[in-house]
């Protein structure tokens, strides 16, 4: 069997730590892992007032440049545009771009104005420093509605502030760099942040070669981690 290098990019507020059930799963079919610590989130020191959508893009192109072949690039959620900005800098480098519940935002196009067709804007806490935090009582019910109690209850834990300016910078993509870098979607149909029918209307702009549905809550890597990892392998062997 052949395997393949994932790379694996959280979504807004989370850490690499949100891939902890996967990783394992993963690694046992023989597949190369790589989760990087986005700039300023998680246990990175750097300042998240200083992150900016490019720092984030250039950190894990630059990763990606380090190795020797081709990865799986995937993101989740907010995730979705940094892999869409890396590929626009190493498509060469980029087997599949997989879109986990993910954000898939024509160039041009922000995260704020996609999400404002769908999900809850009443989940965001504003800190004076310019980030966001999720409200504590909204974290589960728009995340983890699916997920088991206990690990729903240890995702909180794991979650940090946003840096500002994220979810409205502007994309900058082309066709002939973005666009030739074959493209998977993993919807999820309980999923209470990015409804499914915004996660199909981003679709029908721009359609995937693959498409994978998953009756789980936002966050399967911790609802159903088995049956994300089973998705994801399946994935690679048609690469």
């Amino acid at each position: 069997m052949s395997t393949s290098t994932f790379v694996l990019v959280p979504g807004a507020w989370h850490s690499s730590a949100c891939w902890q059930r996967v990783v394992p799963l993963l690694e046992e079919q023989g597949h190369r892992i790589l989760t990087p610590e986005l700039l300023g989130m998680g246990s990175d020191p750097t300042p998240p007032s200083e992150i900016k959508l490019a720092s984030w893009a250039d950190q894990v192109a630059d990763i990606i440049r380090e190795e020797e072949k081709a990865v799986i690039l995937v993101g989740h959620s907010r995730g979705g545009i940094i892999i869409s900005e890396v590929a626009e800098r190493v498509p060469e480098k980029i087997k599949l771009l997989v879109y986990l519940t993910a954000f898939l935002v024509p160039s041009g196009g922000t995260l704020l104005n996609t999400a404002s067709k769908g999900g809850d804007q009443g989940m965001l806490v504003h800190n004076t420093d310019g980030t966001t935090s999720l409200a504590p009582d909204k974290i589960v019910p728009l995340l983890y509605n699916t997920t088991a109690p206990e690990w729903a209850e240890r995702a909180i834990s794991l979650t940090s502030p946003e840096p500002p300016n994220i979810f409205t910078t502007p994309l900058h993509l082309t066709d002939d760099r973005f666009g030739r870098v074959s493209r998977a979607y993993i919807e999820c149909k309980q999923d209470n942040a990015i409804s499914l029918a915004t996660q199909r209307s981003m679709q029908s702009r721009l359609p995937c070669k693959y498409v994978i549905t998953m009756d789980t809550d936002h966050s399967p890597f911790f609802s159903a981690p088995s049956e994300l990892a089973a998705n994801l392998i399946d994935l690679a062997s048609k690469q």
